[in-house]
């Protein structure tokens, strides 16, 4: 099989012992609207570093130097050998998390805070964005 590598995004982390669930979505044109469609498509994903949720690898002491794959985080994954049944693909990298960059986000804004390099409006607005 030729090597194939798709961008999708963790619908489903931390339930399955190496296995993490990713959605690969594509667009495709109705044959007789013309109307673009968008289709997506599951797949169970070898993960062999085992990365979970934090809150897992607590509960499990033998997890505890994972990196963390959540929900939602934009994914690269590649064909492999059959690992099971139902997988045929391994986690390559990943690319984007949401929940990395709020935390990036809220301690730049800390820090901007602390420094004084906002004016006093500016430092209003970013206060309340910072609290939840």
């Amino acid at each position: 099989m030729p090597p194939m590598s798709f961008h999708g995004v963790v619908t489903k982390a931390g339930y399955m012992n190496k296995t993490v669930t990713v959605t690969v979505s594509r667009w495709v044109i109705h044959k007789l609207t013309g109307k673009r469609i968008e289709r997506s498509k599951k797949y169970l994903i070898h993960d062999e570093k085992n990365r979970m949720y934090s809150h897992i690898s607590v509960l499990h002491p033998h997890f505890e130097n994972c990196t963390e794959l959540r929900r939602d985080d934009l994914v690269v994954i590649r064909n492999c050998p059959p690992v099971s049944a139902m997988k045929r693909f391994t986690l390559e990298t990943i690319l984007k998390s949401p929940e990395t960059e709020r935390d990036v986000a809220r301690a730049v804004k800390a820090q901007a805070l602390k420094s004084g390099t906002l004016g006093p409006q500016a430092r209003n607005v970013l206060e309340s964005f910072t609290h939840p």
